[in-house]
């Protein structure tokens, strides 16, 4: 089967398209003919060599596609259109994910927007509520309002709590198209103070939660941001990793909830309880039209470079997709 892979830690040029053995499933298992995958920045990530926990030379965590085979304990049928997390393999004309984690694509949505659901739902649904506790009517400020992530934590903040939603992004096509899914408020970060207008709009008091992309240059900012009891979900570094100061009597202050995640190194059970928890709460609001994956781009499986440079870019405004069968 065709399949990209990373010749050896680097740059985009060495993402090479190779021959490769079709995956066998094992007990508990389902093999999927793969018709799309996403990008990720973990894909970024395991790319550089910068990851230390992939283990499958295949890059890509997400797919949509067509069950080809799967084991008598499933009861999942062959020809079933099917979305999930896989552990590895995703940008490949076959891969295998677990049967636990598998869900159905919604009837009226085509399989590259469907692989532009799992991840960045599941990662939305699992900062919101599972670590954040986002309650009904509560804000939230969600930063990187225009990415995958960003995207899909609007609708769900909003369709499911009816949350006050703050977004910030980089431009103002960015910001339209977070306002049109749902933010009450959208903050251009490169012409605005983000914090000062978060203390406007809050009366100084400051939101709930906090979903931050950014890390270490956002710190000092986020900290004002926040409300007493805040829960701040640290789930990207784009900003940075490391602060040359941190006042711990700052945050106890505030008795503010700090949380790290990552979805990916996550067990096979963390994730399969994530994905049934959200394909009871969240999966029928795509059937109502009420959530809706958000595309920026489909690449051929053999653009893949180009893909990951748009990537790089931050330019993209949702997912950006590989369509990998022809």
């Amino acid at each position: 089967m065709r399949a990209i892979i990373v010749n050896k830690p680097g740059g985009v040029e060495q993402l090479k398209i190779s021959e490769q053995p079709t995956p066998e499933i094992e007990p508990g298992q389902v093999l999927i003919k793969v018709k799309a995958a996403a990008i990720n920045r973990t894909d970024i990530i395991s790319r550089k060599g910068q990851s230390g926990y992939r283990s499958n030379p295949i890059l890509g965590i997400e797919v949509s596609g067509i069950i080809e085979k799967s084991g008598p304990e499933t009861a999942l049928k062959t020809g079933e259109r099917v979305m999930g997390l896989v552990n590895g393999g995703a940008y490949a004309e076959y891969a295998v994910m677990p049967a636990n984690r598998v869900m159905k694509i919604p009837d009226h949505l085509s399989f590259e927007e469907a692989a532009a659901i799992p991840e960045v739902f599941l990662t939305a649904y699992q900062t919101l509520f599972w670590l954040g506790n986002l309650k009904k009517n509560e804000s939230v400020l969600i930063h990187a309002g225009g990415s995958g992530v960003g995207t899909a934590a609007i609708q769900l903040a909003k369709q499911l709590r009816d949350a006050h939603v703050i977004t910030t992004a980089g431009s103002t096509e960015k910001l339209d198209v977070c306002l049109s899914l749902g933010a009450d408020v959208g903050i251009n970060y490169k012409e605005r103070a983000f914090e000062e207008e978060i203390a406007n709009i809050t009366n100084s008091r400051g939101v709930d939660v906090i979903l931050d992309f950014i890390g270490a240059s956002y710190y000092k900012k986020n900290l004002s941001s926040i409300a007493l009891d805040g829960r701040w979900i640290l789930i990207g570094l784009l900003g940075g990793a490391k602060l040359e100061q941190v006042n711990l009597m700052e945050l106890m202050a505030k008795r503010i909830h700090l949380k790290g995640t990552l979805l990916t190194p996550r067990t096979d059970e963390y994730k399969a309880e994530l994905t049934s928890d959200f394909t009871k709460n969240a999966l029928p609001l795509f059937n109502q039209n009420k959530l809706k994956p958000i595309v920026d781009r489909v690449f051929p499986l053999e653009d893949v470079q180009q893909a990951h440079l748009l990537m790089e870019s931050n330019k993209n405004i949702g997912k950006i997709i590989l369509k990998v069968d022809k």
